[in-house]
């Protein structure tokens, strides 16, 4: 299915029986809930109301969103509040730290609001949160989720000197799209994003995840591999967009669990190190089932 634009009036289609969240059934739910609360912190599960919030959570594991939850974007297909961000918390990378500790991760995704108000987008607020947590536990492997800070180099640097073993940056949609999905954000900026990532620190993991059922074709979902690849991107995730609210862009088509697993067979044949393809994907889902080489 394919469109030349997205409007929220567009009919949204029905959702299958395949899609189903499942609710909290044990205690370590709660208990997550409890730490986050206690430690003031905010997460993507929440902020973007993401449909595997509770098997995570019940599973003691959470996605860390950092600097606020108001965002600088409005991006059409995402539930996070925007607004005039707060300013930075100075102790929040301790706290995120302190998290990461009393759920004994061994792998932890650190992500944020984009912060256009800021000069340097909030790079070194990432730096400062990856520095907290490898002074906790130097052995975690650290996956960030990060904003494109413009495409500048000095930005992405800032982020990678801090050393996380992944640097994720995601592309959302394909090329048509992008102007009608993404607040700001340009789809040749993104991919610029992971290929500088890549020049300016071979070693480092780069790694992005699209969204289906917005009106894109197989073939702009190919290119969109394709010209990931070539920016020289290695890990994959691709997952069903879900509607957040009657205001954000409708869901013009539910992609079968069948169609997914197809779509990660091409994208290995492609050539990525590692791909996770499913309707209830998210970039952080299972993010520990990819194994980088520490260093």
């Amino acid at each position: 299915m394919s469109c030349a634009k997205i409007d929220p009036a567009l009919h949204q289609a029905q959702k299958p029986p395949w899609i189903k969240v499942r609710l909290p059934s044990n205690p370590v739910f709660f208990s997550t809930k409890a730490l986050i609360s206690d430690l003031r912190l905010h997460t993507v599960c929440e902020s973007a109301q993401c449909p595997n919030r509770w098997e995570c959570w019940s599973q003691g594991t959470a996605t860390m969103m950092i600097a606020g939850d108001r965002c600088t974007r409005a991006c059409g297909f995402c539930a996070v509040t925007t607004a005039k961000p707060f300013a930075l918390e100075d102790d929040e990378p301790q706290r995120v730290a302190e998290a990461v500790r009393r759920m004994k991760l061994k792998h932890v995704v650190i992500t944020a609001v984009a912060r256009d108000d800021l000069k340097d987008g909030g790079a070194n607020h990432f730096a400062r949160v990856i520095a907290a947590i490898r002074e906790m536990d130097p052995s975690i492997v650290i996956e960030v989720l990060v904003p494109d800070f413009h495409a500048q180099d000095w930005c992405i640097q800032i982020v990678l000197d801090a050393a996380p073993e992944i640097y994720n940056h995601n592309m959302e949609t394909v090329e048509r799209l992008t102007p009608f999905v993404r607040s700001r954000a340009k789809y040749r900026t993104s991919l610029q994003v992971l290929r500088r990532a890549k020049d300016l620190s071979p070693k480092v993991v780069t790694k992005s995840g699209v969204m289906l059922g917005l009106g894109e074709t197989e073939t702009e979902l190919f290119q969109t591999m394709d010209d990931l690849r070539e920016a020289g991107c290695q890990v994959l995730t691709m997952g069903q967009y879900l509607r957040p609210t009657p205001k954000h862009l409708p869901v013009l088509e539910y992609i079968t669990p069948e169609q997914f697993d197809l779509y990660g067979e091409i994208a290995r044949k492609k050539g990525f190190a590692h791909v996770a393809s499913g309707p209830l994907v998210r970039s952080s889902y299972h993010a520990a089932d990819f194994h980088p080489v520490v260093r």
